[in-house]
């Protein structure tokens, strides 16, 4: 999508722990796409881990943005 990204920004927070910990975070990408056209997104991010042969391995990601409730459709321009 961002084909030179200029920023990233992150929080993430670790909601559980044991055999697949979870992790949860906002981040903030900020860019310009192939055409040229700047970018600069907020979306949610939630991880799963698993520990495999000794190193902890991403299962499952979930990535959304958040919804515009007066009209339903996805607001791209929120910020946290």
């Amino acid at each position: 999508m961002a084909a030179r990204p200029v920023a990233g920004a992150g929080t993430d927070r670790p909601l559980a722990e044991g055999d697949c910990p979870q992790q949860y975070g906002i981040q903030r990408v900020a860019g310009t796409d192939k055409q040229g056209k700047k970018l600069d997104l907020t979306v949610r991010v939630t991880d799963v881990y698993k520990k495999t042969r000794g190193r902890w391995l991403i299962i499952h990601e979930h990535v959304s943005v958040p919804v515009d409730l007066d009209t339903g459709k996805p607001d791209l321009t929120s910020k946290p």
